[in-house]
């Protein structure tokens, strides 16, 4: 675990990406069904619930999704420092309450037994929000501060980089000392 955070952490936080940038075009490409194109909530599915309808409604399936980026946070997160890892810790909270949003809809999804006597599975934050714009906005509040720790941790400043266990960030000029005349 420890070549995690040292040796492979630049292609484990690619990786990472890929996968959210993955699920972010699922979102993406339902919100333009639905507001572009006009479709109708049911038959806007993203590109893979075209394919596999049952992904869009599988509680299962999203739950799993929030566990990995989950998982992910708590795994990458040892090899930021500094103001990076403020911002990857930001983001991982924000991931801890959207995994307990998925948990709960999974519990009700498997009981029966809905959230305050809804007709659906319902999260919290979806008595407030539809669910398609939720999603959306979910997604966004973790991805924001994660892009922003990863370009920072890219491009940290001297202490930082001092403190980097990783060899993720661009190469700093050596420092020459000054001598005093």
């Amino acid at each position: 675990m420890t070549s995690l955070n040292t040796t492979w952490h630049r292609p484990a936080l690619y990786a990472f990406l890929a996968i959210v940038l993955a699920h972010w075009a699922e979102h993406i490409a339902q919100a333009v069904q639905i507001w572009v194109l006009g479709w109708p909530l049911p038959q806007a599915r993203g590109v893979l619930g075209l394919w596999f309808p049952w992904l869009v409604t599988s509680e299962v399936m999203h739950y799993g999704y929030a566990v990995i980026m989950l998982i992910g946070f708590v795994l990458l997160r040892r090899g930021f420092t500094g103001r990076s890892r403020t911002w990857w810790n930001i983001a991982l909270g924000i991931q801890v309450w959207h995994h307990f949003e998925h948990l709960l809809l999974l519990l009700q999804a498997v009981t029966g037994n809905h959230l305050l006597g809804r007709p659906a599975v319902t999260s919290i934050a979806q008595l407030v929000f539809p669910r398609v714009e939720l999603h959306l906005l979910y997604n966004t509040i973790v991805f924001v501060p994660m892009v922003v720790a990863m370009v920072l941790h890219m491009r940290p400043n001297r202490a930082e980089h001092d403190a980097m266990i990783c060899s993720c960030a661009v190469k700093m000029p050596v420092r020459r000392e000054t001598v005093a005349a």
